[in-house]
């Protein structure tokens, strides 16, 4: 019987219909096992993943497959982005045994969840030295049925393994100006001059480290951390990782140049770089920075909102070719032919030049990726802008890439931030309020009332696995970002709230240490620990930056203290490892600035010399700076409470460490005092 049916998670309900006997992560899973006396297939995807519909496709869609799971085997099903714990402890064993990793994830589990065998994408047949699928599940089950002993020793030994690769955190000093300068030098080492990024293919968006380059050029002036951002900004927004179309990031590129994209879209992504392109703007002006951080939000608002007013986790990079074929980037290719058939002739030529298609393609069987390639020739604004809204129209009869629906609250507030941020600095409320409905289904749905928050909900029901670190932490950034927007203190309260959970159920009170599930959540095998950011924060540098600037709102020490002590493990990686401890390091780049404390004071919010200066404090560069606004009398946020109007006038205080300089009312002194360097 698969079990299926009824879950919360768009990824297990795309194999409700499967003839494998599919269990979710649940102790009777483990139980039946125990009944049988046979061993566990643990099986890890994601709705947005290419190459977990292809093993879907090819082996749990197959009866003569199935049967033999079923009569071997007792086969659960995780989706990683609601269990990311599950997800990190076997990706770990999977990646120290085999020294690679990735999804579908295909783990053999001895029914006290031991792993011993491990493996990712296994074809139906042989193939380029790889076994079939049935070949392995046939040698498991002949080693479980006859050399149990080596089975169990195997096991074992991972098991020990794995609890001693525990992290040494001996509640070290935050990184200095040293470190934070052999992070930057490493980064030079590793940049790509020719093609922005950093490293080869496949190309990952650097979101997290290209914050630290603008925080280390806002407080040092170090033109090499911009010009590596910009210019890496710059051949993302041009490259096909980038819809050209309707805005929002892919994935990644597959090759160096940004090109070909892996085609899916995730929140994540879009989220973090809407936020990176809107601090782009922000430091420069760049007309490209503020066009790509305005469409990324408008993306974000327009494909992955929800009904409840979250934002959904993914868009699939297959979808329909008008064949009935599923076929990867199906939705977003061309060739000069369909353009011509779109545009007529002349547009049509016009639009391969400008996007970059050509006869032979870009991508694969003579299709491309539009693009912006630097070119001498100049364009008619106007003519583009309609050439681009009748191909937008063509594409949109196209069949859409399915949505994974399911609302992570981890990746929501990146969303709660981004859409916040953007949506002041360019003067759209409308970003702010989608910014707002997302806070609000977080605080409806995902927080009890013991302000214990839920990992996932899905068309407004709650899931059922509980919040991990970094579900508090990005929430956290959300709303404070969200209470400075908007001068609405309820946001920092609610940040508050979460942020004891940190203190008192994440955190190695010895050392500082945190840990990405809480003290008393299920008892794993090993418990996650990870500093290192991949494709979002880690959720223990989400966790120092939040707290950090919760401490600078508040003045709550045990906050800062908390936020100091984790950046410790940055002091370490920092300078061996900078691209993979980016928003650590940018993190750190707060603490060494501060950060700066922003009191915007009035006698009336809606007065347009408060809200002047509201823009501007919000519009300064210094890393980390935190923005609150309220009346003089108000006790809303502490940093305003008991600060008078200069003059009778609207004003603002710009603190460190809570010792301020003296207050201004001129927009541009602000500015001054907000330089930092």
């Amino acid at each position: 019987m698969n079990r299926l049916a009824g879950v919360t998670s768009p990824y297990l309900l795309q194999h409700a219909d499967n003839p494998v006997d599919w269990w979710p992560w649940a102790p009777e899973a483990f139980e039946e096992a125990r009944r049988r006396d046979v061993p566990i297939l643990l099986s890890v995807g994601y709705s947005a993943c290419h190459w977990c519909h292809v093993m879907a496709h090819e082996s749990f869609e197959d009866h003569a497959t199935a049967r033999y799971l079923n009569e071997h085997f007792v086969s659960i099903k995780v989706d990683r982005e609601e269990r990311p714990d599950v997800d990190a402890v076997y990706m770990e064993a999977v990646q120290a045994a085999t020294g690679q990793g990735g999804w579908p994830m295909t783990v053999f589990l001895t029914p006290d969840a031991e792993p011993f065998y491990f493996g990712t994408y296994f074809p139906p047949a042989p193939r380029h030295g790889m076994p079939s699928f049935p070949q392995v599940l046939e040698g498991v089950r002949q080693a479980w049925d006859t050399r149990r002993d080596e089975v169990a020793e195997v096991a074992g030994k991972i098991v020990r393994d794995l609890s001693q690769r525990e992290i040494s955190h001996q509640a070290a000093q935050p990184p200095g100006e040293q470190e934070l300068a052999q992070a930057l030098l490493g980064l030079t080492r590793e940049y790509d001059p020719q093609r922005g990024g950093f490293g080869g293919a496949p190309k990952f968006p650097p979101s997290m480290v290209l914050e630290f380059l603008l925080r280390q050029h806002a407080r040092t002036g170090a033109e090499g951390a911009l010009q590596m951002a910009q210019d890496t900004c710059e051949r993302m927004a041009r490259g096909g990782i980038y819809d050209q179309l309707g805005g929002g990031f892919a994935r990644y590129s597959v090759d160096r140049d940004w090109v070909v994209p892996h085609f899916e879209k995730m929140l994540y992504d879009n989220a973090l770089l809407c936020r990176v392109y809107a601090h782009l703007w922000r430091a420069t002006g760049s007309d490209l920075a503020r066009r790509v951080a305005l469409e990324t939000a408008d993306f974000l608002v327009r494909e992955l909102r929800t009904e409840e007013g979250g934002f959904a986790s993914a868009l699939d990079a297959d979808s329909d070719d008008g064949s009935g074929r599923h076929v990867e980037g199906a939705y977003y290719v061309w060739t000069p032919e369909r353009l011509r058939a779109v545009l007529g002739d002349a547009d049509g030529d016009l639009a391969a030049q400008y996007y970059g298609v050509t006869d032979e393609g870009t991508f694969e069987h003579g299709l491309s990726v539009l693009q912006l390639p630097q070119q001498d020739t100049l364009f008619d604004a106007r003519k583009i802008a309609s050439v681009k809204e009748r191909l937008l129209d063509e594409r949109r009869q196209r069949p859409a890439p399915g949505r994974d629906d399911k609302v992570v609250a981890a990746w929501n507030g990146l969303a709660v931030a981004a859409l916040a941020e953007t949506g002041a600095y360019f003067d759209r409320p409308d970003l702010i309020e989608a910014a707002l409905g997302a806070a609000d289904l977080l605080v409806r749905v995902h927080l009890d009332e013991h302000a214990r928050l839920a990992r996932t909900s899905k068309d407004g029901r709650v899931g059922p696995n509980a919040g991990v670190l970094e579900d508090y932490a990005d929430v956290a950034e959300g709303f404070l970002a969200l209470a400075s927007v908007t001068g609405e203190g309820v946001w920092l309260d609610f940040a508050g709230l979460l942020l004891d959970h940190v203190l008192a159920r994440f955190t190695d009170p010895e050392t500082g240490a945190l840990y990405d599930t809480a003290a008393d959540a299920e008892q794993l095998i090993r418990r996650p620990q990870d500093p290192t950011d991949n494709a979002t924060p880690s959720g223990w540098t989400a966790a120092a930056g939040a707290l950090l600037s919760y401490a600078a709102h508040t003045g709550s020490e045990p906050h800062r203290t908390a936020a100091e002590r984790a950046l410790g493990v940055v002091k370490t990686l920092g300078p061996r490892v900078p691209r993979f401890i980016g928003w650590g390091l940018a993190v750190a780049e707060a603490l060494l600035d501060g950060p700066k404390e922003i009191a915007v004071v009035g006698s009336d919010p809606a007065d347009e010399r408060t809200t002047a200066l509201h823009r501007k404090a919000l519009l300064g560069t210094a890393p980390g700076a935190v923005v609150a606004m309220g009346v003089a009398e108000s006790d809303e946020f502490p940093l305003v409470a008991g600060r008078p109007l200069v003059g009778g006038q609207p004003a603002v205080y710009v603190c460190r460490h809570f010792v301020c300089d003296a207050p201004t009312t001129d927009p541009e002194r602000l500015r001054a005092l907000l330089n930092s360097h």
